[in-house]
């Protein structure tokens, strides 16, 4: 059995222990355990403690690296990398966003209105696409102020026979044309229903919420209720989950099912 020990140098001496050695002084028990000194090796007797953190030495021999340097600063220390967080000022609206919310055109043509520098707030000329105004400020283009529109929901039970677009080429009746007078700001149908399904349609001016029901990252689910000349079986349910090819893409079904068991015309 080999036992380290280190003397005084720092230089590490192995030693045999167990049975009689040959530098044992007499009269010492021979059950007796070497003792560790507890004396700290300091560089100077004045030296004082710091606040700066410490690195925990590597005792396998390995590089120290910096990733592990970091894993032993304070937090409070930690340099913060990335971009700062977001201030959450609800007063405060980018200026491309008022655009929009009045009516005057959509968000990315503003931009395209603010870089032409025909946009002013307060008197001054802005061109600064992030700039943010506040209810107070005066907005003015093309020699108007511009107030922003109050956000407006229109709900329609659509009937069959209108199309869901803002107008057509062909003189097809629009969705618009049933919700003209229901408010004086300009609305817009969120997402679309086709010329002979009937069923509930959103209009609404307030584009935050028009992206989160159509953007497929928020996941938004649509409830169908189809009427079917013809029975539906149960392979055509299988055949409709597996998705089918469409101009546009490909289907997708989380669910489909009998509204009532007995009546297989209905899903």
């Amino acid at each position: 059995m080999l036992e380290m020990n280190t003397r005084k140098g720092g230089k590490p001496i192995a030693r045999k222990t167990g049975g009689a050695g040959r530098n044992r002084k007499a009269g010492a028990p021979t059950n007796a355990k070497p003792t560790r000194s507890t004396t700290k090796k300091t560089d100077s007797p004045t030296a004082k403690s710091t606040a700066k953190p410490t690195v925990k030495p590597a005792t396998d021999g390995k590089k120290v690296t910096d990733r592990d340097k970091r894993k032993y600063i304070d937090f409070k220390q930690r340099v913060k990398k990335g971009d700062p967080m977001p201030k959450f000022n609800e007063d405060a609206i980018r200026l491309n966003k008022y655009l929009s919310n009045a009516g005057i055109c959509s968000r990315r043509e503003a931009d395209v209105l603010i870089q032409t520098g025909v946009v002013s707030v307060n008197g001054e000329l802005v061109t600064e696409l992030g700039f943010r105004v506040k209810p107070t400020d005066v907005v003015r283009y093309d020699g108007g102020t511009i107030r922003a529109e109050t956000k407006r929901y229109v709900l329609l039970n659509k009937p069959k026979g209108f199309i869901t677009n803002m107008d057509d080429a062909l003189g097809r009746k629009t969705v618009m044309g049933l919700v003209m007078k229901a408010c004086k700001e300009r609305v817009y149908p969120v997402g679309r229903l086709d010329r002979e399904t009937t069923g509930l349609l959103l209009f609404t001016n307030d584009g935050d919420l028009e992206k989160k029901l159509t953007h497929p990252r928020f996941k938004a689910t649509k409830l169908y209720h189809v009427s079917l000349d013809k029975p539906f079986k149960r392979e055509h349910m299988e055949r409709l989950l597996e998705g089918i090819d469409l101009e546009d893409g490909k289907t997708v079904y989380d669910k489909v099912e009998y509204v009532k068991e007995n009546q297989v015309k209905s899903v």
